[in-house]
């Protein structure tokens, strides 16, 4: 079996109606296997207009809006007539991309038809929780993610160290890598626009502290706001420049200093522009499986302050092309971001190495790994295993299945 025999069935609760990380990993994705020569049928919730138009097949499985977040939908079931368009498909692997009731739907259908089944994990959504005033429920959702994962033949994180906390929870026995690239057209030093950053009131002299992303709390805006009441409080000549929209955008204004500056929804050429026309970019999120906004900075030559969690621990090398500070730290990340403000030498070395290390990753090469763990998982059920623990599959090692905490 090559590239070409492959039929994908991908179950994602969002494609394309809202713009970021995820969706645009995914639909990357699907423009590669496409132009290899495999076939891909895509199922996600649509909606009259979407961010960007969807690559590839799409059929639209029924929805609700999201309660306190209109922006996504919960995809609910497999209606008969999904299904039989799944089986006209003739899907050989499933691919669920979310971990809702679409996916669990999926993955009763692959059981039920005897195909073998993935899942790409693009967020924490255990840690969500936390920042909605809910943290005691962290360990129920964390027990419901594993009771989910468990039932894949294999997982495939973003990140080495998101695999391996992965692995520490005890999401599945088989836990792959796939990765991310960056638009090295796009994201790179000669984007940087002086004009560009004058014209939105930021001086020559200012540091730009960036911060790019969906305003959602869970992006940590709060140790971001800290942060940079911090560096007011030490007399650091900086300004706030955020490039992103959503949901907390009203409490984010309100949280920062007045002279903030918000660039709203960028993208493409503009959102390239605007991440090389930062000077430091502060990611405190821990909630990311990869960080796309980490590598983006760091192909624009932009050193990089985040949060010392899955994704960024994987991508920034502490006194090298960054710094990595403990989640929360308040006090270490203004100290981190001050050393950058005042030493343009620090932050023009940074720039550099990190810049040198965003070469690593290529989108056809991150893709290719994905197809090849297809490949792999189509074979081991060829030969007669089931894959995830509980299946009468492989055991995890030594020989038994660990208990559900």
């Amino acid at each position: 079996m090559d590239v070409t025999d492959l039929r994908i069935a991908l179950f994602t609760g969002n494609y394309n109606y809202v713009r970021d990380g995820a969706n645009q990993a995914l639909n990357r994705l699907v423009d590669y296997l496409l132009r290899q020569g495999a076939a891909v049928r895509v199922y996600s919730p649509k909606v009259k207009k979407p961010a960007f138009e969807p690559i590839g097949d799409l059929v639209g499985v029924p929805a609700i809006p999201l309660p306190g977040r209109a922006e996504y939908r919960a995809p609910l079931v497999l209606t008969p007539g999904v299904k039989k368009d799944i089986h006209a498909f003739g899907a050989n692997l499933i691919h669920v991309a979310s971990p809702e009731l679409l996916g669990h739907a999926a993955l009763r259908h692959a059981h039920k038809n005897a195909l073998p089944a993935v899942a790409s994990v693009h967020t924490r959504f255990e840690t969500y929780p936390r920042y909605y005033g809910f943290a005691f429920l962290e360990p129920m959702v964390e027990a419901a993610l594993r009771r989910f994962y468990r039932r894949c033949d294999a997982i495939f994180a973003p990140s080495d160290s998101m695999a391996q906390l992965l692995r520490d929870q005890r999401m599945n026995f088989d836990v792959g890598i796939w990765s991310r690239g960056v638009e090295r057209d796009v994201f790179t030093p000669e984007a940087r626009d002086l004009g560009w950053r004058r014209a939105l009131g930021i001086q020559d002299d200012e540091v730009a502290i960036g911060f790019v992303g969906r305003l959602v709390m869970e992006k940590g805006l709060d140790v971001f706001a800290d942060t940079i009441d911090g560096l007011a409080r030490r007399g650091v000549r900086a300004r706030a420049l955020i490039v992103g929209d959503g949901p907390a955008r009203d409490w984010f204004e309100k949280r920062l200093p007045d002279d903030a500056v918000f660039a709203g929804f960028q993208r493409g050429a503009d959102l390239g522009r605007a991440t090389a026309s930062m000077d430091v970019m502060l990611n405190p999120s821990v909630t990311e499986t990869f960080g796309n906004v980490t590598l983006e900075a760091m192909a624009c030559g932009v050193p990089v302050v985040a949060a010392d969690a899955t994704g960024s621990r994987s991508l920034v090398v502490p006194g090298l092309t960054g710094q990595l500070i403990r989640p929360g730290a308040v006090h270490y990340f203004v100290d981190a971001v001050e050393h950058y403000c005042r030493d343009a030498d620090a932050r023009t070395r940074a720039g550099a190495a990190g810049r040198a290390e965003s070469r690593a990753y290529e989108w056809d090469t991150v893709n290719q790994a994905m197809v090849d763990g297809y490949l792999r998982i189509i074979r081991q059920r060829a030969r007669g295993s089931r894959g995830a623990p509980g299946l009468g599959g492989v055991p995890w090692a030594g020989g038994q299945v660990p208990p559900a905490r």
